[in-house]
């Protein structure tokens, strides 16, 4: 029978004390504490936690495609967007905008859009911006950004700033 244990995560450990051998084994199952909690309750814990502070924060619904901007647990601002399709999905989780540029060029697979309005990159290249080449907003049509009707992207913008948190939940 095979061992449920692997024997790389035990690791004896050998101490001398006084002349007398003691040898204490400790098991690293590699579970770490986001490990143990499933993703979307981790996503509602983070939730309540900016809900209860006075910070400004973005909440990303995939389910609705709804962006809410919040100050604590008061909604200043909500629009419908579109993020990304089955094929190019938008990433689920927490996040801060680490940079915000009035215009930037996006390039990837079968696109290249110069002046892109109003973007804000929480994490790499996956952002919230303005999109003035559809308006399917309420429609998951993106590579994977959260689009956002132009008037509304600029002020989420001016609204946010770098280090706001980011929630995306299902």
């Amino acid at each position: 029978m095979k061992s449920l244990v692997s024997s790389k995560l035990l690791r004896p450990l050998k101490i001398f004390i006084s002349g007398v051998a003691l040898t204490l084994t400790f098991v690293n199952t590699g579970i770490g504490e986001a490990w143990a909690k499933p993703k979307s309750q981790i996503i509602t814990q983070q939730i309540q936690t900016l809900q209860q502070s006075n910070q400004r924060w973005i909440q990303i619904d995939l389910s609705k495609q709804r962006l809410i901007a919040w100050e604590g647990a008061t909604p200043m601002y909500a629009v419908a967007i579109s993020t990304g399709k089955k094929s190019t999905p938008t990433l689920t989780g927490s996040f801060k905008i680490q940079s915000k540029h009035r215009k930037v060029r996006m390039r990837g697979d079968n696109y290249d859009i110069p002046n892109v309005p109003y973007a804000m990159f929480y994490d790499g290249n996956y952002g919230i911006h303005g999109a003035d080449w559809h308006r399917k907003f309420g429609t998951p049509v993106s590579h994977g950004c959260v689009n956002v009707a132009v008037n509304h992207a600029k002020w989420i913008f001016n609204w946010a700033s770098v280090g706001t948190s980011v929630v995306i939940q299902r």
